[in-house]
């Protein structure tokens, strides 16, 4: 049997989503001749096979995902970017000004996908990711420097909480862990088994960083500052209160390509 046919079948048993784009994608980054093979590249492919068949995300066995308009580098110590979150993205585009400099606030910012990828877009404007996970902003650091904006942009690796801010902002963006505590074990195993739990758990409500940076957001934007928030289901109304409740001005809930409100717009 053919290489290529070996995975797909063995895709397909495991109830693999799209199993033959799988099986190309795992023999193109084990083997970039492929149809011409070795034995060790055989190997390679046939170990990464295994670890999809036990649900290992693609994007962390190959290391890379595609987000935005952009390939980032990913691994277990970030979340997966979702096509979600390019709402967050391709909303923020619209607020920022492009005929002058900018700066961009990015809470939890993992691999650093949304905030680089406004930065790509908008070359006046610099940028700071914060994140508590070292392990995390290596990563950032690592995209900041494969899409050629280490210059713009700086990392932080503290809790939001203890940073003693300096200077205020343009725009904030967050997709922060939103998932209560309680409900992470029902989760799908490729979420739950490789994501970050630090990137997943949002306290036993599921609100416990929007409470958090809603106490920090408005000392840290400048006046007619905007800050976007990624949500989880049937969290928009709730998150919105929590921020109006700091005399931020409810813009827009924009629902995404599911048709759920997905993110939260506000205005100082």
């Amino acid at each position: 049997m053919d290489l290529r046919e070996e995975l797909i079948e063995a895709l397909i048993s495991a109830h693999i989503t799209s199993p033959r784009l799988e099986a190309d994608i795992i023999l193109k980054n084990a083997a970039p001749q492929y149809p011409e093979i070795s034995e060790d590249e055989k190997k390679i492919a046939r170990e990464m096979l295994n670890r999809r068949l036990n649900h290992e995300p693609l994007d962390k066995i190959i290391g890379i995902k595609e987000f935005y308009k952009y390939r980032f580098k990913v691994s277990s110590d970030v979340l997966s970017p979702r096509p979600d979150t390019e709402l967050l993205v391709e909303k923020a585009l619209r607020l920022i000004p492009t005929d002058k400099t900018c700066r961009i606030l990015d809470l939890g910012t993992g691999s650093g996908c949304i905030l680089i990828s406004l930065l790509k877009e908008f070359p006046n404007a610099t940028g700071v990711g914060v994140d508590k996970s070292p392990a995390a902003l290596e990563i950032a650091a690592e995209n900041a420097k494969n899409l050629e904006i280490t210059n713009r942009v700086e990392f932080i690796n503290q809790s939001w909480n203890d940073i003693k801010w300096e200077n205020k902002f343009d725009i904030i963006v967050s997709n922060p862990p939103y998932i209560p505590s309680e409900e992470i074990k029902a989760l799908d195993d490729e979420v739950k088994n490789y994501d970050p739990l630090l990137a997943l758990d949002g306290g036993k409500s599921g609100f416990d960083c929007y409470n958090e940076i809603a106490k920090i957001a408005p000392s840290i934007m400048q006046d007619n500052a905007y800050i976007l928030l990624e949500v989880g289901y049937n969290q928009a109304k709730h998150v919105a209160d929590i921020f109006q409740k700091q005399n931020l001005k409810l813009i827009e809930i924009a629902k995404d390509l599911a048709n759920i409100n997905r993110c939260v717009i506000l205005k100082k």
